[in-house]
């Protein structure tokens, strides 16, 4: 685990672009009848900063594409990383007959062929300096990269500069063409790169930018979620530096006994995250079942929160909150909404932070309209936003904008809330992919959450339903199963903050 002063200090938000590029998805060029790329004017084809602090753009997703698979990896890679799209264009537009494999005399062939060709790029990648990270798109072409490719990598400076190269094709691997590229920016740092089939996940293309390990401190927005299994949620690492568990047990309503044996149990089923607040009058209780589950302090994410009346005694209030649980540390507190001297009430999160007595500390139910103007009068970023989210009330807004600042989003109410589960299970689109996939609704939902890069923590006393809860790791829901969860939202809120 990283030190968190340390990892405070390299927090620089990395907003990868994307690549809009559409791409050949074969290993040749396209043959035959269809259609030549739409071309584009110069400021069309600019870079797009999308960004509104520069400190927040740090990479560059380009791309050549030409029948459209490139294109559809590339705004994969834009939707896991929230980053900036610049396709690389042909000054000369490739047609049909260019791309003709068949035809020795083609353009592409005799492009291939000659170690000197550059075909020019229509437009420029103005301010490419600022960016740290590229990712680098293009089809294979005979097991090798278009020389346009060739033309982008000699016209500018990548000096210091990570590039991240990425090929589609139908069998191919990435082979030299990743390697031949190197020559070309001598002073860049390479990692090797990946080749993609034609309709590659999006959960597919998260995994492959978490596995790369650059760790920026930017935007978080995906889970490696092939890391987990049912009974073992995977981590996130927090901008504090720790690591907390993806997945959950809510205690909001368990109280007494009923809290102390739910949580033991879902500790022995392997949960290792639990959540609590000071109005839930269960944080005595949870400490105990922490204690009697028999699993390692260390090994258990406790999170709890202050609520608004004890922000005028916030430094006391924490003692408290510490007294309570019995557990020597607190991983996780949030204060628990915005109210009067909530930034006060942080500052006194942010002491016990410096004291060790709390590791990361971040808010509940902020929303767009109350996070810059709070964040620019405390120290410390939020760890993590706890929202309200679910099929119905979705916040994709709010989830992207807080993701892209580096900040982990996390579901309360995942599974619809009180006197509305019942409802969100029988919802037709969720019950028929259920089926589909021969699991239960609640553990579509949680996937579906998980799959978006929002970390769930479903309440339950129930041992079944505890088990259940934690076992979404051994399927995957497809981009259309995903969109047809995304096109419930109702903006249908089932609590008041």
């Amino acid at each position: 685990m990283r030190n968190i002063r340390r990892a405070l200090a390299v927090i620089i938000a990395l907003t990868l672009i994307t690549m809009s590029l559409s791409a050949c998805g074969t290993n040749e060029p396209y043959a035959g009848t269809g259609v030549s790329p739409e071309t584009q004017t110069e400021s069309e084809n600019s870079v797009s900063d999308t960004s509104a602090n520069e400190e927040d753009t740090k990479v560059l997703v380009a791309y050549f594409s030409c029948t459209g698979t490139t294109e559809a990896i590339a705004k994969g890679i834009t939707d896991a990383t929230g980053g900036t799209l610049y396709q690389i264009l042909p000054e000369v537009p490739y047609t049909a007959a260019d791309l003709d494999y068949n035809d020795g005399s083609s353009r592409a062939n005799k492009e291939q062929d000659s170690a000197a060709a550059r075909p020019a790029i229509k437009g420029g990648a103005e301010g490419i300096e600022k960016y740290d990270v590229i990712f680098l798109g293009y089809p294979i072409w005979w097991g090798q990269a278009p020389k346009i490719i060739y033309t982008f990598l000699e016209k500018y400076d990548f000096s210091g500069k990570t590039i991240v190269p990425f090929c589609t094709s139908h069998s191919s691997g990435i082979g030299t063409s990743n390697t031949n590229l190197h020559s070309l920016a001598p002073t860049a740092n390479w990692i090797e790169g990946k080749r993609f089939a034609a309709g590659a996940s999006k959960s597919k293309i998260s995994e492959w930018i978490d596995s790369l390990g650059l760790k920026t401190g930017g935007a978080v927005s995906s889970f490696n979620l092939s890391a987990g299994e049912n009974g073992k949620a995977p981590t996130v690492t927090l901008n504090s530096g720790y690591e907390m568990p993806i997945v959950g047990l809510g205690t909001y309503s368990l109280l007494d006994d009923v809290c102390v044996n739910s949580v033991a149990s879902a500790l022995q089923s392997g949960f290792r995250k639990i959540d609590t607040a000071y109005m839930y009058h269960n944080e005595k209780e949870v400490g105990e079942g922490v204690r009697k589950s028999g699993v390692p302090r260390e090994e258990v994410f406790v999170t709890t929160k202050l609520y608004p009346n004890q922000y005028a005694n916030a430094g006391t209030a924490i003692g408290e909150a510490l007294e309570k649980l019995d557990l020597g540390y607190i991983d996780l507190m949030l204060l628990h909404h915005p109210g009067k001297g909530d930034v006060e009430a942080y500052k006194a999160m942010e002491k016990a932070v410096a004291e060790g007595k709390i590791r990361s500390i971040g808010l509940s139910n902020w929303y767009i309209e109350e996070i810059d103007g709070f964040i620019s009068q405390i120290a410390i970023m939020p760890a993590l936003i706890q929202n309200e989210i679910h099929p119905y009330y979705q916040e994709n807004e709010v989830i992207s904008y807080m993701q892209g600042k580096g900040i982990v989003m996390e579901a309360w109410y995942p599974l619809g809330g009180r006197g509305h589960t019942k409802e969100l299970f029988e919802n037709e689109t969720i019950a028929a992919i259920a089926a589909a996939h021969g699991k239960s609704p609640a553990q579509v939902i949680l996937r579906w959450d998980l799959q978006k890069g929002v970390v769930v923590i479903p309440g339950s006393s129930n041992p079944d339903h505890i088990k259940e809860n934690i076992s979404v790791f051994d399927f995957e829901l497809t981009d259309e199963e995903m969109n047809r969860i995304n096109a419930l939202d109702r903006g249908e809120k089932h609590d008041w903050y």
